[in-house]
């Protein structure tokens, strides 16, 4: 599902990410580790579309990455930071907008933001503003965004920022899942419960830096 041969970026004279190269079949969750400054980040928005590389190749399901491309959107779904939140929609409310923008039926979507935002722990905040939240909620809330929807391949960046260790095996467990039904997820943690708990394959950045 992913293939990544050789792939490196650089900014003038500065390496963002040295060449690296590896390969995630469906199913399979790589783990993305690395030092600060290595290029984690940098790797997840190759993958994402967000950047090209300035060498090597990149596809996605058989398929160069192009983020204009409908057929991407649809299999790629990421969370690269927190996504953008409206102030006057609750937490619900933005969670089905995700849901509706992708679904055609309307009462799959409200299934699919109910069960994302129950898997969460987060039906109990579901009337609440974003600014309401807490650091570890919002980031919650953040993730349920991006599972909101369907995809072939996730792809996280820190997904246990801010959260306390409960949280964080919840994320495990709800990623797992996931993975479960046929998703390939790309992860770049600092956490070792994560990467033990769901790395089928592990991309160490700090050899390569």
């Amino acid at each position: 599902m992913i293939e990544v041969y050789e792939v490196g970026v650089t900014a003038g004279d500065v390496t963002l990410l040295a060449p690296v190269s590896v390969v995630a079949n469906r199913g399979e969750a790589l783990v993305v580790r690395g030092r600060n400054g290595t290029g984690k980040s940098t790797l997840l928005r190759v993958l994402a579309g967000a950047r090209k590389p300035s060498s090597g190749v990149v596809r996605i399901g058989g398929a160069a990455v192009v983020q204009r491309d409908s057929g991407f959107r649809r299999r790629v779904a990421s969370m690269i930071g927190l996504p953008p939140m409206a102030p006057d929609l609750t937490v619900f409310d933005h969670v089905l907008l995700v849901a509706t923008t992708w679904l055609d039926e309307p009462a799959s979507a409200s299934e699919l933001a109910r069960g994302v935002v129950a898997e969460l722990g987060l039906a109990a905040l579901g009337e609440r503003f974003p600014h309401e939240l807490s650091s570890g909620q919002a980031q919650l809330f953040g993730i349920a965004l991006v599972l909101a929807r369907p995809f072939e391949v996730l792809i996280l960046d820190e997904p246990e920022q801010r959260l306390d260790p409960e949280h964080v095996q919840s994320v495990i467990d709800v990623l797992d899942a996931r993975r479960g039904q046929g998703a390939t997820l790309v992860i770049a943690t600092h956490s070792q419960v994560i990467a033990d708990g769901l790395a089928d394959h592990t991309l160490d950045l700090n050899g390569a830096a």
